[in-house]
């Protein structure tokens, strides 16, 4: 699989991937550009629409991903996600790198309660999950508690009375397949969540046929999944020359204008974007600044995106 920086050279020349810093990437932006904010539906609060999340990076050096962090939250940036479905280290590693930068008030932290399936014998309660997270993170209270769909139902009670106690502030449900969707859309109608994560990308957009209209008309707030398709977007992209009209809303680069398909989605609260390097969070801080794709546009990105070659990733 091409990685982003592979992308870059083939499509820019090896020069210019090498000469993308962050004062170059900063000079793609939109000047003097803050990124777009979202309101939360059930609270209100306002939420940067750009977050991240270490994705694949249990083995990553500590220091490259505080450059990471710091570039999301010196760029307006808030939302850290730690859920990963098949690496648990991502949560440690990610709370070194919080608690040694010491940002935790500077940031929207996504954490994960227990894993999907019915409790195993011995294992670790709801609560005690929940206190531990605290504990490791040096906070006082988690912004965003996620269980899997699969999760015993029984452990939302148990999270609900402690949002009440004021140790979980919101609760979300998560699915990142779609034959699992019907299962989210039964927890959206029945638990009184307020977000959603889902898998939801510019050639994946499944969620938006049913998935995304139950979030709005619930109030339910939408944390996107793999906007790049695990990275899978820019092997598609990599003989195409960005489109001449990607400029009308301020894209500069394919990540911003993969990532702009996702923000210009009225459901969406906060795209999670999977990196492990300073350079491409700023690229994707890119991706929420400027001129959003209206609907005529969006439909003719989804034409776009039906021409590329290769398969899409969750298809």
């Amino acid at each position: 699989m091409i990685s982003r920086r592979e992308f870059l050279g083939t499509s820019l020349g090896t020069t210019a991937a090498l000469a993308l810093t962050p004062e170059l990437l900063r000079a793609l932006q939109q000047p003097g550009g803050q990124l777009i904010q979202r309101a939360i539906p059930s609270s209100g609060e306002m939420l940067p629409v750009i977050g991240v999340q270490f994705g694949n990076s249990a083995s990553q050096d500590p220091a490259a991903l505080k450059e990471v962090l710091k570039t999301l939250v010196e760029h307006g940036g808030r939302f850290l996600d730690t859920m990963h479905q098949s690496m648990p280290g991502v949560e440690d590693l990610s709370a070194t790198v919080v608690t040694e930068l010491g940002i935790q008030n500077k940031l929207f932290l996504g954490l994960r309660a227990l894993p999907a399936g019915p409790p195993q014998p011995g294992a670790e309660t709801p609560k005690a999950k929940v206190e531990a997270l605290l504990a490791t993170f040096k906070v006082p209270r988690v912004d965003l508690l996620q269980l899997p769909v699969q999760a015993d139902p029984a452990q939302f009670p148990v999270l609900q009375a402690m949002k009440k106690e004021g140790r979980i502030r919101y609760i979300g449900a998560t699915v990142i397949s779609k034959p699992l969707y019907p299962q989210l859309e039964a927890l959206m109608r029945n638990e009184p969540i307020d977000f959603i994560g889902v898998d939801y990308s510019f050639d994946n957009r499944s969620a938006a046929e049913k998935i995304l209209p139950l979030a709005q008309e619930r109030k339910i707030g939408v944390v996107a999944y793999f906007p790049f398709s695990t990275g899978t977007l820019f092997q598609r992209a990599s003989a195409l020359p960005l489109p001449d009209w990607a400029a009308e809303f301020d894209a500069r680069t394919w990540a911003q204008f993969f990532l702009k398909f996702v923000v210009s989605d009225p459901a969406v609260t906060v795209v999670r974007a999977g990196t492990t390097q300073a350079k491409h969070m700023l690229d994707n801080i890119g991706g929420g600044i400027g001129r959003l794709p209206d609907e005529a546009t969006r439909k003719r990105m989804a034409a776009l995106a039906d021409s590329f070659p290769g398969r899409p990733f969750f298809k």
